[in-house]
């Protein structure tokens, strides 16, 4: 998968695209499954067996992001295989030392994976969702601050001490759909953790799947809340300014070695969609699964919080709502929407929140629909220099995840 392309001049090219970027595709056919289960009174089943098969390939092919490392984290040190930033030419040959993999990319997928076991209940993809999962919760910041407190967070990835939205938000939901697929299970996990009497001792013992799950997508909503939530009711983007400095730092106990705390003093990095859509989804399923009504309120509040930041009125056309569109802001506001959808069941107030969504990718698909194609800015539509006029793969593959969730939810 290349990055870019031109529908005018009918060329791809820059770089090949991340795991991030080849996992939209994933998304956008779970997406696209979804809808026409719910509508298979009107389809073919021929059509679902293109889709399933499709998923298929999908994942045997993202093999070409995997690769083996061994990582000392907080608990443990063990060798894992995990989703690599770049791919590799040759599959599970993938580089994913230090920082060339980061936590928030195996996140996108594990949300994928356990969406497409609920979708065609292939176990497979049940247990790679699990195994990423077990990856990305030995990131967590176990050690204990001098009350005895864990410091929380999950860094963007073994290679990093930051701790971004990105890297625990949109673990939340999924850990959530984890504990209701073992809800009436007894199967258990192994729990590491360190003593909080003297901070130091790591510990290990078993819990039943449903309470572990549950009991780390509480922690990281809490985390981020916590750290992450600004004035404006919205997510920053992470923490950062280390101190003293923004080195790894490990620590020696019982002859082990492990790593160590590393201080994070500030809130910092501007806020994006997708950091505030991870935490509505995540309240929104948290609500579900517990009633408590806590997290009812926070995710209106953000719901209302964040369409007032991201959406401006009449800013480009009359009537419609401008989202930003430099950067990647077209697949941060699918995350985005992805929350509102999430919300809708126990909040009809956010369908003007959706319905904005609609109406500007059916704008832009009235006006400058081009070979399969749509302009990164819907409303403002294509570059009178067709040179211009590279388009993102993920903002397609977003677009049909829009169009997929409209059919789905409304």
């Amino acid at each position: 998968m290349y990055r870019y392309y031109n529908p005018f001049e009918q060329v791809r090219g820059g770089e090949k695209a991340s795991v991030w970027m080849y996992t939209s595709a994933i998304e956008a056919t779970n997406s696209l499954l979804r809808a026409l289960y719910k509508h298979k009174d009107s389809i073919s089943i021929r059509k679902v067996a293109y889709y399933e098969g499709l998923l298929e390939k999908l994942y045997d092919n993202a093999a070409y992001y995997l690769g083996t490392f061994t990582y000392t984290s907080f608990t443990q040190t063990k060798e894992w295989t995990v989703y690599a930033v770049n791919r590799a030419e040759e599959k599970g040959k993938a580089n994913v030392t230090g920082i060339l993999n980061v936590y928030d990319d195996q996140m996108w997928l594990v949300r994928e994976l356990l969406e497409s076991y609920d979708l065609t209940q292939n176990s497979k993809y049940l247990e790679q969702a699990e195994y990423l999962t077990a990856y990305v919760l030995d990131g967590w910041d176990a050690t204990r601050d001098e009350e005895g407190n864990e410091h929380g967070g999950i860094s963007w990835g073994p290679g990093y001490v930051t701790k971004h939205a990105c890297s625990n938000g949109p673990m939340i939901s999924a850990l959530v759909w984890l504990h209701e697929l073992y809800k009436k299970k007894n199967d258990k996990v192994v729990y590491r953790y360190i003593d909080s009497r003297d901070r130091k001792t790591r510990k290990v013992k078993k819990l039943l799947k449903r309470d572990y799950y549950l009991m780390f997508a509480k922690k990281i909503y809490h985390w981020q809340k916590r750290h992450l939530l600004n004035d404006q009711g919205v997510y920053w983007d992470m923490m950062g300014q280390c101190a003293p400095d923004c080195q790894i730092r490990y620590e020696e106990v019982g002859g082990q070695r492990y790593r160590g705390h590393t201080q994070l003093l500030k809130a910092t990095g501007k806020p994006y969609s997708y950091n505030s859509g991870t935490m509505l989804s995540g309240a929104a399923d948290l609500y579900r699964v517990t009633k408590q009504k806590d997290y009812l309120d926070d995710a209106k509040a953000l719901a209302k919080a964040s369409f007032l930041y991201f959406a401006k009125a009449d800013k480009q056309l009359k009537g419609y709502y401008s989202f930003p569109t430099d950067g990647f802001n077209n697949w941060f506001h699918t995350v985005l929407l992805k929350g509102y959808t999430a919300l809708l069941p126990y909040d009809p107030s956010v369908l003007t929140y959706v319905q904005a969504f609609r109406a500007n990718l059916n704008y832009a698909y009235s006006n400058y629909y081009k070979d399969g194609i749509l302009p990164r800015d819907l409303l403002g539509g294509w570059d009178k220099d067709s040179r211009k006029n590279n388009v993102e793969g993920m903002f397609m593959f977003s677009y049909v995840t829009q169009y997929a969730l409209f059919a789905t939810y409304l």
